[in-house]
């Protein structure tokens, strides 16, 4: 009923991924320089966005960031605490990325950024995509920034959380981590990963 707000509708579930993709192409549409994901359960605190939209003055991308000073995590038992914090470590560990928050789904883009990583490609669902957008930013030289936010776990519901989609974020990573050493091998080697070798 409130003008301001547009509610995008889709048929059927079809993944997160697709949802926010589905979001960004509306975003570009309608001509928006700037688009911002959050969670519409309360998990992620709207007053905080300016938060994020003062950093994207001086950054490409600003994830809001749960794993740094005055951030903080409420009302998580604490096996989905380790397995965030696990995770994150492990993508670190594994891409080579500095950012203690790449699996955060609170996070403001500038669209030139999601044209220049090719969003409309990426093949993610679940936690992974926002690992993959963070990890194409971050391969194309993107000003990635952190900022701390508090993340308050639903009231109501349930995650959506799987084993399946662990499973599907540590496979990603793990081939991503793989193939990006074998291309930086290569090039030491004076030889040119071959064409499209490298994904995302």
């Amino acid at each position: 009923g409130d003008e301001r707000v547009h509610v995008l509708h889709r048929p059927g579930k079809q993944g997160l991924g697709e949802a926010y993709k589905a979001g960004f192409a509306w975003a570009k549409d309608k001509g928006y320089d700037v688009v911002v994901e959050m969670d519409a359960d309360g998990s992620h605190a709207p007053e905080e966005l300016t938060r994020l939209l003062d950093a994207l003055r001086s950054a490409d991308v600003v994830l809001g960031t749960r794993y740094v000073p005055g951030g903080s995590v409420h009302n998580w038992p604490l096996h989905r605490l380790a397995l965030s914090r696990g995770g994150n470590l492990y993508i670190r560990m594994a891409l080579g990325m500095p950012f203690k928050d790449a699996t955060g789904g609170y996070r403001a883009y500038k669209m030139a950024v999601l044209d220049k990583i090719d969003v409309a490609t990426v093949a993610s669902q679940g936690y992974s995509f926002q690992v993959e957008l963070a990890w194409r930013a971050h391969r194309h030289g993107c000003r990635i920034a952190e900022v701390p936010i508090t993340f308050t776990e639903r009231e109501r519901g349930a995650s959506k959380m799987s084993g399946n989609i662990f499973k599907e974020q540590l496979l990603r990573v793990t081939v991503w981590g793989v193939q990006a050493r074998r291309d930086t091998l290569l090039n030491r080697l004076g030889k040119r990963p071959r064409q499209g070798s490298t994904w995302p």
